[in-house]
């Protein structure tokens, strides 16, 4: 990919490891019915957008949650605990490649994302790794709860290419998820299906001929 000089990265299951399924289990023994139309990789209820673009506060979900659980005693930790199963961590060296990618290519972080999850994900790299943020691995990570605004929709990919002057056509987006490759390739950015466990990482850039 001679032609590419930036690399726009999406986080769950291309960085991050996550748990769909286990995720599923969670809410499922919450008490929330029919758990595979309400909450899947594909596809979800609109709870989830609404938080992941910010419109909805953490308590507000929860109180999503207590409503489709049909269950108001539901604890905010409860909650919490089972939705944040769905994060399980950073596989193999990742934070390594993004290192070394990062000294070839202009690199972006774009996840889709929400407050409880951002709070563990930010615990998790300060007790396991001793940082705070992503700052030392992109130039910019970008989080939908902060833009009003979540993938696949284009305007997200195109907010990323304006704010950073990225040409589309020497700009390539990685991510895990059929839906939102489309909305990239609507942007009119290069793109790559990471078809592989985020422990491949390294095997699959390399494959592609990125590192």
């Amino acid at each position: 990919m001679a032609q590419i000089k930036n690399v726009i990265f999406d986080y769950g299951n291309v960085i991050f490891a996550i748990d769909f399924l286990k995720t599923q289990q969670a809410l499922s023994d919450l008490g929330i019915a029919n758990v595979s139309d309400f909450f899947a990789h594909k596809g979800h209820n609109k709870l989830f957008d609404d938080f992941e673009t910010g419109s909805i506060s953490p308590a507000e979900f929860r109180e999503g949650i207590r409503t489709f659980a049909n269950n108001s005693s539901l604890a905010d930790q409860q909650i919490d605990d089972a939705w944040n199963s769905l994060l399980i961590g950073v596989s193999a060296n990742n934070h390594d490649v993004l290192l070394d990618v990062k000294k070839k290519y202009r690199t972006f972080l774009l996840s889709n994302n929400n407050k409880i999850h951002y709070d563990w994900i930010i615990a998790y790299l300060q007790k396991d790794f001793g940082f705070n943020n992503y700052d030392d691995f992109f130039e910019k990570a970008y989080f939908s709860q902060d833009t009003t605004m979540r993938k696949p929709n284009p305007a997200i990919f195109e907010m990323v290419l304006k704010e950073n002057n990225l040409d589309p056509q020497e700009t390539l987006f990685i991510d895990d998820s059929p839906q939102h490759i489309e909305g990239a390739k609507k942007a009119g950015l290069h793109t790559l299906l990471m078809d592989v466990h985020p422990e491949k990482l390294r095997d699959f850039l390399a494959h592609h001929q990125l590192l």
